[in-house]
């Protein structure tokens, strides 16, 4: 009867994921410095400020620092033990980034991919202001020309 379940479960999944690796997915315990922090304090709030600023990929916009999935407490281990290394927390954030692209991070730099959602909302302002100076403009000349 299971095999019969996982059978008709790989036909909807697909062919590539088997039965041990659904399981091994879930029998994996946790990254070592996923739930322990740092013994010294001032790399643990190093972590921890860096951690605050860095968007776990399953959850809808949480912090890898408020988010209990176990792809976010991965990602917290990556951060200490690379603090650990000595690792500065902008070569961190370059790694994740490079990594896992620029949705991981809350503050994102200015790129080739990037510019639009910089420049996007400057063009629409930019484009609101002129409606609004050539109504105002158009009702300015037309209560002139009334009077």
């Amino acid at each position: 009867m299971m095999r019969l379940l996982f059978a008709l479960l790989a036909l909807f999944i697909g062919p590539t994921l088997t039965m041990q690796q659904t399981f091994a997915q879930q029998a994996m315990p946790p990254a070592p410095y996923a739930y322990v922090q740092l013994e010294d304090p001032a790399l643990e709030a190093e972590a921890a400020e860096l951690m605050g600023t860095l968007r776990c990929l399953k959850c809808q916009s949480q912090s890898i620092n408020d988010s209990d999935a176990p792809m976010a407490g991965d990602m917290r281990h990556q951060v200490r033990t690379r603090i650990l290394a000595g690792e500065s927390p902008e070569q961190i954030r370059s790694w994740l980034v490079e990594r896992y692209g620029d949705y991981v991070s809350y503050e994102p730099e200015v790129s080739s991919t990037t510019w639009p959602l910089f420049a996007i909302p400057l063009l629409l302002l930019a484009v609101v202001g002129l409606v609004l100076m050539r109504r105002l403009g158009k009702r300015r000349s037309d209560a002139e020309e009334v009077n």
